[in-house]
């Protein structure tokens, strides 16, 4: 009997779900309204600065979660069937779709607000969500 090796041969969906849980570990998807604003984020840093989803979903400069020190990092691994992990996935479809209205106003930047980076010192935020501060 021989085995075959199962890929998944659908890029995308890697990305989306990477994308999901980047989205549920920075925002404990508190709320729709929230997991809607982070969205939109990624999509303005993609239309903005004309960068893949992928490199967007790799970016440790933009989500402290990618990096295993972070008191969130933990939350990337949500089990996919977790019900607020699919509001993040059905959020992310409609953002990679071009279907989610901008929530953030053009924001490419955001910090939680137990934690203010010496950047947004001098600025002045746009939108807030939940604890989630973003700017231009």
């Amino acid at each position: 009997m021989q085995l075959n090796l199962i890929t998944n041969m659908d890029e995308s969906q890697i990305v989306q779900y990477k994308l999901a849980r980047i989205i549920y570990a920075e925002t404990n998807a508190q709320s729709l309204s929230v997991v809607e604003a982070m969205a939109s984020m990624i999509y303005n840093i993609h239309i903005k600065y004309d960068k893949s989803f992928e490199d967007i979903a790799n970016d440790e400069k933009t989500f402290d979660v990618l990096n295993k020190k972070s008191k969130r990092y933990k939350y990337l691994s949500v089990p996919a069937t977790d019900k607020k992990f699919q509001m993040c996935l059905r959020v992310v479809k409609t953002m990679l779709h071009g279907n989610l209205r901008d929530y953030v106003f053009g924001a490419t930047k955001f910090h939680h607000a137990d934690n203010i980076p010496e950047w947004a010192m001098s600025r002045g935020y746009i939108a807030e969500y939940a604890d989630i501060l973003f700017y231009l």
